[in-house]
């Protein structure tokens, strides 16, 4: 799966990331949620352990996406990572409610309210999903070691045209904490679903449904 941004002379290219890259992935991934404000109350962001427990959920859900099979893309200019998207398919067990083990994972790692909340949250966003059978875009972090204009618009077209080609998925979801980031989704056509509150922490819901391949 490949995508060229014409303004720069080395392509940007969308590949699945291997076992080596996965440290890095979870890097950019704490990087890029460290400030999350869902994460923040789940987490309790006012413990001085937050760091070190959002490190270790955010290690056993990259755990859990490698274990089940599931896209773990990155976006690469060259041997640079720029960016990471994790994404469940309609077909997962990580979709919806997660698998008992995972389960157990998070409870040891990040205790069990925080485990609670985040199948709160999770059966939530289902619920609320104006599709049977879609994809998630779970985590979409940028590194921020790198600055390149195009890349996120570049990653989620890349995104989209894997989705389209899909013939199981209705479409792509995803949930939205700070407004700042909804612009970069409003302009790759994704449709604003519903607002969803959890405690003191509210965030938008949108989906993009999948387009007819041309």
């Amino acid at each position: 799966m490949h995508q060229t941004d014409t303004s720069t002379e080395q392509a940007l290219t969308v590949e699945v990331l291997n076992a080596e890259q996965l440290k890095l992935a979870a890097s950019i991934l704490y990087m890029a949620y460290h400030d999350d404000p869902l994460l923040m109350q789940i987490f309790r962001a006012e413990q001085t352990d937050y760091e070190k427990r959002l490190r270790s959920a955010i290690r056993e859900d990259l755990a859990a996406f490698w274990d089940a099979g599931q896209p773990l893309l990155g976006l690469m200019q060259g041997e640079q990572l720029l960016g990471v998207a994790c994404i469940t398919t309609p077909s997962s067990a990580l979709s919806g409610d997660r698998f008992w083990h995972w389960r157990l994972k998070m409870l040891l790692t990040a205790g069990l309210l925080s485990t609670r909340q985040m199948l709160d949250k999770e059966q939530k966003i289902h619920a609320a999903m104006p599709a049977e059978r879609y994809h998630m875009l779970a985590f979409l972090a940028r590194n921020p070691a790198y600055h390149h204009p195009a890349a996120m618009r570049t990653f989620l077209q890349a995104i989209d045209h894997w989705v389209d080609l899909e013939p199981e998925s209705e479409g792509i979801g995803v949930f939205v904490t700070l407004d700042k980031y909804l612009p970069l989704f409003h302009q790759d056509d994704y449709q604003k679903v519903c607002t969803l509150e959890f405690q003191t922490v509210s965030g938008t819901l949108l989906f993009r449904s999948k387009q007819p391949a041309s």
